[in-house]
């Protein structure tokens, strides 16, 4: 059994108007794809997202079909006229058959209510709602509910709405809709969700100051959010205002400041403001909340040698290096010794930087420059042919040109 019982109720789900062909089902398919995809459904939603995904695919395909077999490839409106009033009449017989059987259960249930009073306590009633909300989508605003409709059979039964939202009439499944009660205010949890959810739409399209002013609406339903504070925090920076995105931040470090990851972006907001005081700082409290994290102790290192703090940065950098060593982490701890004059701690930084990444050119020149120093000549020639194997380089051409016209010469026997 299609998913899809006639061709007017494909045409609006896949939100299409008559006269179409194939190129314009296939386009629409894209595009409800890019909206209704379950890995952009927000949290408990995927599956309905999945379910109505189906459905449009389903329809697509019969429509495709169709146009593949109508006259110069085009559903006329005539068409889509004709299937209607047809599956409208077969739809009313089967209403009125449906009715036949509720007026047969009602009598029934009458009967037993006469002769067993007793036997059945549930109330039957129904509330119908006009007004709702996309949870998947909630920048749409409120819109107006136009009609709810059911396609498939059996267990295979799926609700789904038209709704009209400010920016237009949109094809959702019926449980993605939340129903708006203007009595009561919504909850602060509710509201959080929505702004939430739009704000990671907006970043996945790369608008991060869209993202952000409706993070602002979230961060007021709930102050102490701090899902709601890192986010902004996030799209602050990334929108370019470091000064939103620092208050934003420090909100954020009141409610979970006994955690590394409020003061690691601190750090890096600090380091863009050019507040390189502060960001060591910052560094520095997140290295004390994770002290197993090699990479909090070296960025904590380089910016203390930013600051001019030799030995603290060279503590910093030496702790990284036991913990978790890495290239940049190595040279930038070889650099430290260099400036505080320790010739024989720099080379041997070099050379660990060279075991670890044995084909990165920048590690073997910075190996060669560091046994230049020294009076290993040979082993430096050896380094500047491999930095100079891996890639040019003309200070390393330049270096080794000047070690082998250090060397001693020597005279052959005849």
């Amino acid at each position: 059994m299609s998913a899809v019982f006639d061709i007017e109720q494909a045409i609006m789900l896949l939100e299409l108007e008559p006269p179409f062909g194939k190129r314009e089902v296939q386009l629409a398919r894209r595009r409800l794809a890019k909206i209704w995809h379950p890995d952009l459904a927000p949290p408990g939603k995927q599956f309905e997202h999945e379910r109505h995904l189906k459905a449009i695919n389903l329809a697509a395909d019969q429509l495709e079909r169709l146009a593949e077999t109508s006259r110069g490839g085009k559903v006329s409106r005539n068409a889509v006229k004709v299937n209607a009033a047809a599956a409208r009449a077969a739809r009313a017989e089967e209403g009125r058959r449906a009715y036949e059987r509720e007026q047969a259960e009602r009598a029934a249930a009458e009967e037993r209510a006469k002769h067993d009073p007793f036997g059945d306590r549930t109330p039957d009633h129904s509330v119908v709602h006009r007004y709702a909300r996309c949870v998947s989508y909630p920048e749409w605003g409120v819109g107006t509910v136009s009609g709810i409709y059911f396609t498939g059979d059996g267990d295979n039964v799926q609700q789904w709405a038209r709704v009209r939202f400010a920016p237009g009439v949109r094809t959702v499944p019926a449980g993605s809709l939340q129903f708006v009660d203007f009595s009561k205010p919504d909850p602060g949890a509710e509201r959080v969700q929505r702004f939430m959810t739009a704000a990671q739409h907006a970043m996945a399209e790369g608008d991060y100051k869209l993202a952000a002013q409706r993070l602002i609406y979230a961060r007021d339903a709930e102050p102490t959010n701090a899902a709601v504070l890192r986010l902004m925090t996030l799209a602050f920076w990334q929108g370019g205002d470091l000064a939103a995105a620092g208050r934003a931040m420090r909100d954020w470090a009141r409610v979970e400041g006994d955690r590394p990851t409020p003061h690691r972006f601190a750090a890096r907001i600090y380091e863009d403001m050019g507040a390189i005081d502060l960001a060591a700082e910052a560094a520095e409290r997140a290295a004390e909340r994770a002290p197993g994290d090699g990479d909090a102790w070296q960025r904590l290192g380089r910016l203390r040698l930013r600051l001019g703090d030799r030995r603290a940065a060279i503590d910093a950098l030496e702790r990284a290096r036991r913990l978790e060593p890495t290239v940049e982490g190595l040279l930038d701890l070889a650099l430290a010794l260099q400036l505080a004059g320790d010739v024989g701690g720099e080379v041997s930084a070099c050379e660990q930087a060279t075991i670890l990444a044995p084909d990165d050119p920048a590690a073997w020149s910075r190996y060669a420059h560091a046994l230049a120093r020294t009076d290993r000549v040979s082993e430096c020639l050896r380094a500047c042919d491999r930095a100079l194997e891996l890639g040019p380089d003309p200070e390393v051409a330049d270096l080794a040109e000047r070690m082998r016209n250090a060397l001693p010469r020597e005279l052959h026997a005849a």
